[in-house]
């Protein structure tokens, strides 16, 4: 963090600019610089032993320029940058705190209150960040305990389980560098973070950009595509990043007006994407849209072009970065050529150096020659351009949200009057995919069936996220089974499209 945050200073003296815009109004590169300075002055008591002044500092990522000014704060002092939502239930911040073992903790004083668990920051406590609170250890910090990483972003992965995902600042410069080169952005121009910053991604291609670019990073606290609409049409943004689900809703509020003329580009990933459904939306926009393929583990390694067709925008998920390699594996870990699809893996700079446990680096587990196991169905095509097929694990993908199947799955199970459940998704244009749940009731119960706001009441009941709840149910006389009995996953599947297609079509 600390070589970009030195360049942002470097440009801030030579002359000041508008750095973030946001719903509280415009802020200038030295107004940030100022309050990042007196952040890290509260958050690095007197007396600290010798180690990095900044130490490890999670910080709850809003969509507001306090992200931005915890960013320099951090950078400044040398310190490691761990992202927190708040939204965040406090069961999953516990499990982060575990993992990451904070030095510092900087958020909203309610989040703070939700969250209480051990392991919290203890030494002193400041106030911060106009009505935030820093809490502070006093314990020896050693930011090398991440092995050169920069920032810890929390991921909902698919085990239920939030996982710290490790990044250097090298892997952070060379994506937003290849980024900002294949969507031609230069020195200054503004780019918008609509999506929620907590995310190790989120973080790199907003805030991260933004300060490379050292020009306006435009921000709005909630998700509400009319106002993302008009703040960026009125502030000049050239680029930005969202989910499928986003881009729909934008293309519809636009209803063919080319809002967005002046955007270059919008760059969408991390949900099932309808090459007809996108084009419409771009076309109601004004902009073009660039379909693209990345993880928090390897960041946005694939792009098309903005002047590619629109079969390669968005029929396809790119090309990989130069210096990124992506490839097709069989299971026995043959490589597969142009037009087969097989498990996909990628080596490159921008992969990261593995999941916090314990305080410390947990490296990834690669294969022999260095690659990484992204868990999807992999094409690549003659042309260099990459399709995914699909997950090889058995997730749902809801506006961009993996929601781990096995988990719902056994909360609903231990509902009293549910023998067999089983967690799908249904097809949803607008969030790409749903929840839905085939439940077989206990016999002396089967009469009477199980509706979907039984199942949610338990499921409250049960502390799981209601992010994670189905969203469906439908009461089965018996699950889909194999011919030597296990669940047919895919069978299932199809079942319970066909009842919500039913059930739609009652409607």
């Amino acid at each position: 963090m600390r070589q970009t945050v030195r360049e942002f200073q470097r440009r801030a003296e030579r002359s000041d600019f508008t750095a973030v815009i946001d719903d509280s109004g415009h802020h200038t590169a030295r107004e940030l610089l100022d309050r990042a300075a007196t952040l890290a002055e509260a958050m690095t008591p007197d007396g600290t032993p010798d180690g990095t002044p900044g130490g490890t500092v999670m910080v709850q990522a809003d969509n507001s320029w306090r992200t931005v000014a915890a960013t320099l704060a951090v950078g400044m002092t040398g310190g490691v940058l761990a992202l927190v939502n708040r939204h965040t239930t406090a069961a999953e911040f516990a499990a982060a705190l575990e993992d990451i073992r904070p030095d510092a903790l900087v958020a909203d004083p309610s989040a703070i209150r939700e969250w209480q668990a051990p392991g919290l920051p203890a030494g002193r406590q400041a106030d911060a960040l106009d009505g935030w609170t820093a809490l502070s250890g006093r314990g020896r910090r050693d930011a090398s305990r991440w092995s050169g990483g920069a920032v810890i972003g929390l991921t909902s992965g698919s085990t239920g389980r939030p996982k710290g995902v490790v990044q250097s600042e090298t892997a952070l410069r060379y994506a937003c560098s290849r980024t900002a080169e294949v969507n031609g952005l230069r020195a200054g121009d503004a780019v918008a973070a609509i999506v929620p910053l907590s995310s190790t991604a989120a973080f790199c291609f907003g805030p991260y950009l933004s300060l490379m670019l050292a020009g306006p990073l435009v921000l709005t606290a909630r998700w509400d595509r009319d106002a993302a609409l008009a703040r960026m049409a009125a502030n000049g943004v050239r680029w930005t990043m969202c989910v499928p689900t986003m881009a729909l809703q934008m293309g519809s509020a636009a209803a063919g007006s080319r809002v967005l003329e002046g955007v270059r580009s919008i760059t969408v990933g991390g949900g099932p994407m309808d090459r007809g459904a996108l084009a419409r939306a771009e076309r109601s926009l004004g902009t073009k849209i660039l379909r693209v393929f990345g993880m928090s583990e390897c960041l946005g390694h694939t792009s098309p072009r903005p002047e590619d067709n629109e079969e390669t925008r968005l029929g396809r998920d790119g090309r990989p970065f130069p210096g990124t390699e992506l490839r097709a594996v069989a299971t026995d870990g043959t490589v597969l050529g142009p037009g087969e699809a097989g498990r996909a893996q990628v080596r490159g700079p921008s992969l990261f150096l593995g999941y916090a446990r314990d305080g410390t680096v947990e490296p990834p587990a690669l294969t022999p020659d260095g690659f990484f196991p992204t868990g999807d169905l992999l094409m690549t095509g003659h042309d260099g351009t990459v399709t995914i097929m699909g997950r090889e694990k058995d997730v749902i993908i809801r506006g961009g949200r993996n929601l781990d199947i096995t988990e719902i799955e056994r909360a609903v199970a231990s509902h009293p009057r549910v023998a067999r459940a089983c967690v799908t998704p249904v097809p949803d244009p607008l969030l790409g995919e749903r929840a839905a749940v085939l439940v077989v009731v206990e016999a002396e119960e089967a009469a009477a069936g199980l509706g979907l706001d039984e199942i949610t009441e338990h499921l409250a009941r049960t502390g799981l996220s209601k992010a994670k709840w189905p969203e469906y149910a439908f009461t089965v006389d018996e699950l889909p089974q194999t011919t030597v009995g296990k669940l047919d996953r895919r069978s299932a599947r199809e079942l319970a499209r066909t009842l919500h297609e039913h059930r739609l079509g009652d409607t």
